[in-house]
């Protein structure tokens, strides 16, 4: 009998517990109606049958978004989207509306919808589970970043979307496949909405994205296990813990410049470089000026490597982040490879060169900067002066480099390959041997007599055997 009462006292407790758990989601969609949603933006059509909502495009109207009327902080959603033919949308998620305040904010709509969303791409690029800063920033994190999750969402089928956000981790999953990592503060709390995507084509309109099955928990969340990704990590000088898991570590530590010295020298500029609000920043000003040239370079050397780091240039400004540099005291000459930095718009060296190969993010004098997968959504030419970019070199095992910028990789070259010994016996750098091919180099920030400022500098290390 004691047996049987304490079989019956066990399945209650694992009932109750099974309720509890349960009873911490919320469904966001009754089925029914737009109860509890706000249609914002632009005007196209929702419906709901079936149980499902349904959007429908409408030509000549903005994005559309169809908002909850309740704000999120933390919390941990979950729906179902199928898209009935080839057009694009996406999931709102800590988004707001009114006015943005940055470039990309559209002035005819003083109520415009801006803030994370998740990507639904079911185009050849494929980046479903993106994550986008829609009006605001662009693209934070690009299927780029990780290509493994591009086939994961399922086109004119129904995709599982799971979004986590807890505190400054914005996580994404299709299908159970992880998507995207972000680590941001910006907008800690908003809306989620759905939107509808406006469309250049009036044979476009009256296309269908369904959704159903929308819940969200906002109590008692737990983060789902790591999933070893690329994590794009948005807050200043920090390396998260996750980030320390996959071997990256600060190559400036943000206040002091342990690490790091004048090139061909033995000890940090005492002037023109500055290091305040956790900002490296060299100056043109000739009152804070140190002698031209006075390039920094790490103290450690590097050969195969994934190094990030943000940049904001001044008009007119540039510079450029070298690597495998090689230091020639006696000819007072330092040498490397270049991830040019460079106000495209107005410094005349971007004219120079050949093909562009002076622009913004190039291989310096060599290989020209792409303009992005999609040349109009390209993030190349959106960064005003004055605004944070995002520059990303990686050097593998085998030779391949990649330059990325904001998401976008824009350059992709075989160290010492054939192509690139002919590219550089045509370039200024013929006469210096074995330019760009030694094993391993220091890491430049340069001095071009320009105002630039650099943070965020971290870097992994990679092996022959990852």
């Amino acid at each position: 009998m004691k047996k049987i009462l304490f079989a019956l006292l066990l399945l209650s407790s694992f009932s109750s517990e099974g309720q509890t758990n349960k009873s911490e989601w919320t469904s966001l969609f009754n089925g029914k109606d737009l109860s509890g949603f706000k249609q914002l933006n632009g005007k196209a059509k929702y419906r709901v049958e079936n149980g499902e909502i349904i959007g429908t495009t409408v030509f000549g109207e903005p994005n559309s978004f169809l908002a909850t009327e309740k704000n999120y902080g933390d919390f941990i959603l979950e729906l179902d989207l199928k898209m009935f033919a080839n057009m694009n949308s996406g999931v709102q998620f800590r988004s707001l509306s009114g006015n943005a305040s940055t470039e990309m904010s559209n002035s005819k709509i003083p109520d415009r919808v801006y803030g994370y969303q998740a990507e639904v791409d079911p185009s050849p690029r494929a980046w479903s589970g993106g994550i986008y800063d829609e009006a605001r920033r662009g693209w934070l994190y690009t299927l780029e970043n990780n290509p493994a999750a591009k086939s994961a969402f399922k086109p004119t089928d129904w995709n599982r979307y799971r979004i986590e956000c807890i505190g400054n981790h914005i996580r994404t999953w299709i299908n159970g496949v992880p998507c995207a990592y972000v680590i941001d503060d910006m907008t800690p709390e908003g809306f989620i909405a759905l939107q509808v995507h406006a469309i250049q084509n009036k044979n476009d309109e009256g296309k269908e994205i369904h959704w159903k099955n929308i819940r969200i928990k906002t109590t008692n969340l737990k983060s789902s296990p790591t999933n070893g990704i690329f994590v794009v990590n948005l807050l200043k000088n920090t390396i998260s813990e996750e980030e320390k898991r996959l071997g990256y570590s600060l190559l400036w530590d943000g206040k002091s410049s342990a690490g790091w010295r004048t090139a061909n020298g033995n000890s940090f500029p005492e002037k023109g470089w500055t290091m305040e609000n956790g900002e490296l920043t060299v100056h043109n000003d000739p009152a804070t000026r140190s002698v031209r040239a006075a390039d920094i370079v790490t103290e450690k050397e590097y050969g195969a490597f994934d190094l990030q780091f943000e940049f904001r240039i001044t008009d007119t400004a540039n510079s450029g982040v070298k690597y495998v540099v090689q230091e020639y005291p006696d000819k007072k000459a330092v040498i490397g490879l270049e991830y040019q930095i460079l106000d495209d718009a107005k410094h005349p060296d971007a004219k120079a060169g050949a093909a562009g190969n002076r622009t913004m993010a190039s291989l310096y004098d060599l290989i020209p900067a792409a303009p992005g997968l999609d040349a109009k959504a390209s993030r190349r030419d959106r960064i005003p002066i004055g605004q944070w970019n995002r520059g990303r070199i990686v050097s593998y095992p085998d030779g391949k480099v990649e330059h990325w910028l904001n998401g976008w990789k824009m350059v992709e070259y075989q160290r010492g390959g054939p192509i690139f010994l002919a590219l550089v016996a045509r370039s200024k750098f013929a006469s210096w041997p074995q330019f760009g091919t030694q094993p391993k180099g220091r890491i430049l920030l340069q001095d071009h007599g320009d105002k630039v400022s650099f943070r965020t500098i971290k870097i992994k290390e990679l092996s022959q055997n990852p």
